[in-house]
């Protein structure tokens, strides 16, 4: 079966709002990490010929590769993250939840920090984890703004 980076959806079109509101349900942190992670078990993995230089996220604590696809006459990014580790899935899948299958100005104008101070995501993550999850935002939106231009 061939990869279909269109297809990728969180369950039944989960959306950031859903994902804030079922971690603001939940009591503590340790059920929110396994939310988190259950989150990124629903995201398909990139092929390994997917897997190159060019998508590979820097900054990140794991290995994560980011596919970015551009449908110019629907003005629509569609996303794929993939990495080798399930808590940073599950942060991919938080990210596309709000950024995936948006038009580049979509992407570009979303609030993310705005969106991890909602959630409190970053005060719960290491260091390294927080600056990893930042630099996968940042590569996303650089990619937004270069295929919209």
């Amino acid at each position: 079966m061939s990869f279909d980076i269109r297809s990728i959806k969180l369950g039944k079109d989960v959306t950031a709002e859903d994902i804030a509101e079922d971690l603001e349900f939940l009591d503590d942190w340790e059920e929110r990490y396994r939310y988190i992670i259950d989150l990124g078990k629903q995201l398909p993995e990139l092929p390994d010929d997917l897997k190159t230089e060019d998508r590979f996220v820097r900054g990140c604590q794991s290995q994560v590769w980011l596919e970015t696809e551009y449908d110019r006459d629907a003005d629509t990014l569609f996303l794929a993250v993939d990495s080798d580790a399930l808590i940073v899935k599950g942060l991919a899948a938080i990210v596309l939840s709000a950024l995936n299958q948006q038009s580049p100005q979509g992407v570009h104008d979303y609030d993310m920090d705005g969106f991890f101070d909602r959630i409190d995501l970053l005060g719960h993550l290491s260091p390294t984890r927080g600056n990893g999850l930042r630099a996968m935002v940042a590569k996303i939106k650089q990619q937004a703004a270069q295929l919209a231009a």
